[in-house]
């Protein structure tokens, strides 16, 4: 990978893990069970799990919200394995950082910021359409967490999962859950093609109870679902590592100025564009793995060849944190011709 000389010190420290430590190792932790903890543990010691920290909590020099994206897309470039799992640990540090419970921040900030505590995330099943897969009953003292939590990755390799949970008249719960089995919380491993090592798991509660000093926030669905859109820039970030790796690998010139363009589209999307901004960037990684694969040749078929690595990655990057707008700007891109 190219290193520019303005690049800030943190940016240059995740091009040279994203080069020298994860890329090196992306063949055996795809085909690995989990994670190895020695990953984690580098981001940790460099600072990166604070990337979404308050300045007293943050020692990365990423001058602005582009920077912290240009940083996750590097490090993807890497092993989108072990990134997509460190970058869902920045939802629990952002619910202590901006949290009105002060007890909890106090507590829960400064372990999450630094990597002592690791964070998983929990959120879809409360707010997907229709009814809540996972609904929370007030009782004395906190509440209640019934039903099941789908896509929630890292279990073995984090202490915490940030949950949200939906009570009867729609508002949500978001808390900090011990990542523990108990007989009221149990999980189901989740076999997946691409990004399997991240540890994806089923978590089902069963009346679990989640003590109010655990509770980061609540709020309604429906002001939940009004900010959602302008949250989804950094799992575009996903999209165009994947895109950079098999474009770099490729030698395919022609296609850097359309990752270019791609990531330009993200950083100014608004709400109201981001879908067709995500979609873009997850279409270019198909095409870019695709690219390679065929550059690649018969080759391209074999287990220790990055293409196909990159082509599973990329086809799990075209679901992967979706929303209706974003599958239906994919579609049209498939099924429509020039």
């Amino acid at each position: 990978m190219t290193v520019s000389t303005d690049e800030s010190t943190s940016l240059r420290q995740a091009r040279e893990i994203a080069d020298e430590v994860f890329f090196p190792a992306a063949l055996a932790v795809d085909s690995a069970d989990r994670v190895p903890l020695s990953h984690l543990d580098l981001l940790a010691e460099r600072g990166f799990y604070g990337l979404a920290a308050p300045p007293e909590f943050n020692r990365l020099d990423l001058p602005g919200f582009p920077a912290v994206c240009r940083a996750i897309e590097t490090l993807a470039s890497g092993c989108l394995t072990t990134t997509f799992l460190w970058a869902q640990h920045h939802n629990a540090v952002m619910a202590a950082a901006n949290t009105g419970n002060a007890a909890l921040r106090e507590a829960w900030l400064e372990p999450l910021a630094t990597g002592r505590r690791r964070a998983g995330l929990a959120i879809g099943a409360a707010v997907r359409p229709g009814p809540a897969a996972l609904s929370a009953t007030p009782v004395d003292g906190g509440f209640l967490f019934t039903g099941d939590a789908p896509w929630v990755s890292g279990w073995g390799l984090v202490d915490t999962i940030y949950v949200a949970a939906r009570q009867p008249d729609d508002t949500l719960v978001f808390a900090l859950v011990d990542a523990a089995s108990s007989d009221t919380l149990t999980v189901e491993p989740l076999r997946m093609s691409a990004v399997n090592a991240s540890s994806t798991v089923t978590v089902s509660f069963t009346e679990h109870f989640v003590p109010a000093d655990r509770v980061t926030n609540q709020m309604p669905l429906e002001a939940w679902r009004q900010r959602d859109p302008a949250t989804l820039r950094f799992n575009g970030s996903l999209a165009l590592g994947v895109a950079d790796r098999a474009i770099e690998l490729a030698d395919e010139p022609t296609l850097r100025p359309q990752l270019d363009a791609a990531r330009d589209g993200l950083d100014t999307a608004d709400p109201g564009t981001m879908p067709a901004a995500r979609a873009a960037a997850s279409e270019l990684a198909l095409r870019a793995s695709a690219n390679l694969a065929v550059t690649a040749g018969s080759r391209a078929v074999l287990l220790d060849e990055h293409a196909q690595r990159l082509v599973r990655e990329a086809t799990f990057l075209l679901v992967f944190g979706s929303r209706p707008g974003i599958r239906d700007a994919l579609r049209t891109a498939f099924t429509t011709t020039a």
